[in-house]
């Protein structure tokens, strides 16, 4: 598992099919002071935005991350189908966003997250995370807070279900009426088949376990299994 805004544009290109999104250089204001985050801009057609949690920080996660990374590509890039604007940010105490790590008040880092998303799309979100990402995107939109927002799909790519020791159930997850995709690889080390099947099973409807063949907890050599996974899965429940 370990593993208000101020903006810049870092590219001056319409986001087309042959061409990259805007990329922006974003500031949010989270509840331990200011986020640093990055905004691939989408199709000003998009039905939707989206935002991206990133692993473990004392395990070098960050907002680069490259299952981050190439997750967000399949939600960005038109070729996957969407364009879709989606936002990527440093929990507390990452990179350039302050604070410091706590390992359970992240989640309010999401929420302030996809505040800054309302405010600035007023669209209906995805809600994605991967690995501590994942978790943190899953206890806020499922929280009482979570419910503030129409999230139309939430997604937890590498969930991890045991790590240094610790064992993770996600309860919560029973109360939660999101649609929800759970995706990791079959031979995940920090989540066994079983033990995600058991969590799937308990979470509330509608959930989908999904398992990537040959695929460890960061994806290595599954990638792009990965994206065409998460981008069905998305299609099904946004088109």
């Amino acid at each position: 598992m370990k593993r208000g805004m101020n903006a810049s544009l870092a590219s001056a290109s319409t986001p087309t099919a042959a061409s990259p999104a805007l990329l922006r250089s974003v500031h949010l204001a989270g509840p331990s002071g200011r986020l640093e985050a990055i905004l691939n801009e989408g199709s000003p057609d998009s039905h939707f935005a989206a935002l991206l949690c990133h692993p473990h920080p004392r395990g070098g996660g960050n907002l680069h991350n490259k299952v981050v990374y190439h997750a967000m590509k399949a939600i960005n890039e038109p070729a996957w189908g969407f364009a879709a604007p989606i936002l990527r940010f440093n929990f507390r105490g990452t990179g350039l966003s302050a604070g410091a790590h706590d390992g359970q008040l992240e989640a309010e880092d999401v929420l302030a997250a996809m505040t800054w998303l309302k405010n600035e799309f007023n669209r209906p979100l995805v809600v994605a995370g991967f690995s501590f990402g994942a978790a943190m995107a899953l206890k806020a939109c499922c929280s009482s807070a979570g419910t503030a927002f129409n999230v139309r799909a939430l997604v937890a790519l590498g969930l991890p279900t045991e790590a240094e020791g610790r064992q993770y159930s996600y309860k919560f997850l029973s109360c939660c009426p999101i649609p929800k995709l759970l995706l990791s690889g079959d031979h995940d080390q920090f989540a066994p088949a079983a033990q995600l099947a058991q969590i799937a099973q308990s979470a509330a409807p509608p959930t989908r376990l999904l398992f990537i063949s040959g695929g460890d907890h960061f994806f290595h050599n599954q990638l792009e299994p990965m994206q065409q996974a998460l981008a069905g899965w998305l299609k099904e429940q946004l088109q």
